[in-house]
């Protein structure tokens, strides 16, 4: 079973990938783990500023501080894990990328937030649940303090 881990740099998907783990002992699979991160696209203006290069930095960085929690879960259970990072729409690159690695599962945290608040803010989440074609395990955010 080839599983998907998304990430956010959350304290949730630190407990996603202790569930991951979990779930790849329960099921004795050997799979490497897809962990994928989204960042959203810098503004045009920002890009320009920074170039090419500066832009491609400043992604990096913020996939080294949200994957940090992540890889060192991964690494503790003995995991092996392939990482995807991505820029564009969270939700909608998630699917993609869930989809063009052929992934069985997909694990990803949620915040625990109300429906109220999650209609509101759009809760990538929720559109992750509703578009996708394979299951999508929660962990929730009250789960993991």
């Amino acid at each position: 079973m080839r599983i998907a881990l998304a990430v956010d740099g959350s304290k949730t998907s630190s407990a996603a990938a202790r569930h991951v783990a979990a779930l790849q002992r329960a099921l004795a699979t050997r799979e490497p783990v897809v962990v994928i991160y989204v960042d959203e696209p810098l503004l045009q203006a920002v890009a320009l500023k920074l170039g090419a290069a500066g832009s491609q930095r400043y992604h990096e960085e913020n996939a080294a501080h949200a994957l940090r929690g992540v890889r060192g879960a991964l690494k503790r259970a003995g995991i092996e894990y392939r990482e995807r990072l991505l820029i564009g729409d969270p939700a909608s690159r998630i699917i993609e990328a869930v989809g063009k690695e052929r992934c069985d599962l997909l694990v990803m945290g949620s915040h625990g937030r109300g429906a109220m608040q999650s209609l509101f803010l759009g809760s990538v989440t929720m559109k992750v649940i509703a578009r996708s074609k394979v299951p999508v395990t929660v962990v929730r955010g009250r789960a993991a303090e």
